[in-house]
This record gives structure tokens, sequence and C-alpha cells, in this order.
């Protein structure tokens, strides 16, 4: 396949471009400026998301585009400003491709573009499908107007797949690297009243499941990206320790987290959102790590 890939420098896309070149697939990726030490296979077109300008012409003849450009949330406080990148970095990003690749003689068959739980808000121990409604919150809103940006590809006809990615556990980067310090040094605890559910999954699972989503026909629309059993924070923590084999007795409580983090530690850290992953379940997508020790051994190996 002939792949165009956004976001192909973060988390997710640094495995996944790899993953595809391994399979012997063509990428193509869009970036805001030209690497000097590009992936060696990979072509780079530029766009300018904010300026809406990118060059159609170099997008026509593929088979799939996967989008996964947007500002990191975990960066820094949630200033005003902060958040504005955050929503614009997603929306206009999703905005430019879905209407440039409609606009396309030779169109791609499918779009997989990345969302997020956050979608669903905070929920308790709710059981939250696809078929949820939408929650309340700024990252409730950013996700609704993220995957509405993608509505030309939609109606041109191109097959588009929003992944609601949970926390994505991976020993290279994101949130898990970010708690392993304190953890190691033993001073890792539940945060908060520790009984906010964690919907998790493996950055090899998240791979595999775009490469399903890639090839699968009968998957449109939302599909939740987490492993099969969500966790509470309580659960997370014990298994952490247990990987690290390091004790997990100073709590973190929330007013301190509110404190320190402000809006971003209700809606990360002491959110809780139980996710389950129906519409993959029913494509019949096995996961390679379906529970929270294996994933932790693995990743943290």
């Amino acid at each position: 396949m002939k792949i165009i890939v956004t976001g192909a420098s973060g988390l997710v896309g640094s495995s996944l471009v790899p993953s595809f070149l391994g399979r012997g697939h063509e990428v193509t990726q869009l970036v805001r400026r030209k690497s000097a030490g590009k992936v060696a296979g990979v072509r780079e077109v530029e766009w300018q998301p904010a300026r809406g300008e990118v060059d159609a012409a170099a997008l026509e003849g593929y088979d799939a585009a996967v989008h996964l450009a947007g500002e990191n949330i975990t960066g820094g406080r949630w200033t005003q400003e902060k958040k504005r990148r955050i929503r614009d970095s997603r929306v206009q990003s999703t905005r430019l491709l879905a209407e440039t690749l409609a606009r396309l003689n030779a169109k791609p068959r499918v779009l997989v573009s990345a969302s997020a739980i956050g979608y669903y808000g905070e929920r308790g121990d709710e059981l939250l499908t696809e078929e949820s409604a939408a929650g309340e919150g700024f990252l409730a809103d950013v996700c609704r107007e993220w995957e509405a940006a993608a509505q030309a590809a939609i109606d041109a006809g191109v097959r588009t797949v929003f992944l609601r990615f949970g926390l994505i556990l991976s020993g290279e980067g994101g949130a898990l690297v970010k708690m392993l310090l304190p953890f190691k040094l033993g001073l890792g605890g539940k945060v908060g009243s520790g009984r906010q559910f964690y919907s998790w999954v493996t950055i090899d699972d998240v791979v595999e499941i775009i490469h399903f989503a890639l090839a699968n026909d009968a998957l449109r629309g939302a599909v939740n990206v987490v492993a099969p059993e969500a966790a509470t924070n309580a659960e997370f923590t014990k298994a952490l320790g247990r990987a690290l084999g390091r004790p997990t007795i100073l709590p973190a409580p929330a007013f301190g987290l509110r404190l320190a983090f402000g809006e971003m530690a209700d809606a990360l850290l002491l959110a809780s959102e139980r996710v389950a992953p129906e519409r993959l379940r029913q494509a019949g997508y096995q996961f390679k790590y379906p529970t929270l020790d294996g994933a932790l051994q693995h990743v943290l190996k």
C-alpha cells in the first residue's frame, strides 16, 4: 500500500512508520518542515495546517492516510494559549487533510484518524462503548470537533475510522515514562482516591490496530483503542510497582495535583473513563497484550 502519515515523529508515528516499511508499504510523511535526517525510503511533503496549505497534487494516488498530528496535551500546564494549540492543532489539521483528500481525483480508500477516549469525559464506573454519548469538558469538546473536522472525507466516500486512544503504554515515551522515576525511587502511589478507571493499551497493540483498521473494510466511525479490561488507578499503581519491584505506598492527594497541574489534573489524572473496545471485539481483533501485568512487563523489559 501507499500510505500518507501525519504526526510521524510522535509516540505512535515513530513506531508505526517502521512497521509500515517493514511490511513493504510505501510511506509519505506530511511534515511542517523538511527534516535533514529523514527516514530512509520515506518521502516528505510539506504542509502548514495553521495556514491551510498543502500540496494536494503530491497526494494523488495513495491507498490510505493515517492522521496522528496534534499538540502534546501533557506538555505543560493548560493555559488558555496551550488549550488553543491543543484544539487548533487537531481540528485545523484534520479539516485540511479531509478537505484535501476529498478533492483528489484518485482518493485514498481509507482515512484512519486519531481521536481519544477523552471524548467520553468523566463518567465514574459507567462502562463506555462507542455507542456512548459524548461527555462534558474541554477534552470532550476537542474530541467532538476533532472528529467532526473529517466530515469532508466521509462525504466524499472515503471510509473514515476514528481511533479513540486510551492511555498508551510504551517504554519509549508518553505518560508511562513520566511516571517511572518516582516509582523507581519508591515514591509511587495511587493518585487521588485511586478509584478512577484508567483505560490503557500497549503501543504494540496500537500499531497492530492501525494495520487492522486499514485492512478491515467493515470498520468505520469510532473505534475504542483500549485493552479489554480497564484498571482503577489503585490497581494500575500496584501493577506498576510489581513490574518495577518497588513499593507503592505514597499517595498523591487530589488537592496537591490540582495545585500543581490545574485543569489538566482533573482531565487526565483524576478523571474516570472505563472504556471497552466493543467494535474491535466484534471485528475479531485479538490483543497481543490483554492483561495489565503482562503489558507492563513487556513494555518495561
